[in-house]
């Protein structure tokens, strides 16, 4: 035995490896996913800050809805809160995706590919949500 928590009295544990799941043909089977190794900046928050986008983003439609213009604080103000929560959430889980393309790339090369452009849509989306935000509190 090689290990040195052993100790006399102890049971010796046989280690096995982890046996590769196969398909109906015989081919070992792609995993369902990769564990992550480090979470990102806000994964603790990120829950929080999605409320708060989601609640700025409800009362400036309200306002919007029962006539308030752009230019009116209550339409500005949670445009401008929520606009840069949804921003933080948003980059933050296009790190995660950054992350997990390269993760999947040494396993299964095409589910690394698919989640490079779902970076490229993110990223996009941050995008589109600077702009939207910069259209409204410049209007």
């Amino acid at each position: 035995m090689e290990d040195e928590r052993w100790a006399p009295g102890m049971p010796v544990l046989d280690r096995q490896g982890v046996p590769v799941r196969r398909d109906a043909q015989g081919g070992a089977v792609t995993p369902g996913r990769v564990p992550e190794t480090k979470p990102t900046p806000l994964q603790g928050a990120f829950i929080y800050l999605s409320v708060i986008g989601l609640m700025c983003g409800t009362i400036a439609i309200t306002a919007l809805n029962l006539g308030a213009q752009l230019h009116d604080p209550i339409v500005r103000l949670p445009v401008l809160l929520g606009g840069m929560m949804l921003v933080l959430v948003t980059a933050d889980a296009g790190l995660r995706i950054w992350r997990s393309a390269f993760a999947w790339l040494g396993v299964d090369r095409g589910r690394g590919l698919v989640r490079f452009g779902w970076f490229a849509v993110a990223c996009l989306g941050v995008v589109l949500e600077v702009t939207a935000i910069w259209l409204v509190v410049g209007a």
